[in-house]
């Protein structure tokens, strides 16, 4: 099993857990509360916790198309969430 892990650091990081799992649950299994959160997609799991102004993300998927897929999955929606926090993108390790 192969992962990532990245950070976005932000002044409200629970509002961003809350609602990226929000709306990945209508399409697949999650589980989330207002520090933690996962998140299976079909191409690998997605787990997201909060350290007081960090939301984290770690992904992880069995081979490498699939880690990446799960990459691109979180941080085009990170970016598109935080649109008025100017994300970019995110530094994955």
């Amino acid at each position: 099993m192969l992962s990532s892990q990245s950070q976005f650091t932000t002044e409200t990081p629970e509002k961003y857990l809350v609602q990226m799992c929000k709306h990945f649950a209508h399409k697949v299994e999650t589980t989330y509360s207002n520090t933690e959160g996962k998140v299976d997609f079909p191409c690998g799991k997605a787990e997201f916790f909060v350290d007081e102004n960090n939301l984290i993300f770690k992904v992880s998927a069995e081979n490498s198309e699939n880690l990446n897929k799960s990459k691109s999955i979180i941080e085009s929606h990170i970016i598109i969430f935080a649109f008025r926090e100017k994300l970019e993108r995110l530094e994955w390790n």
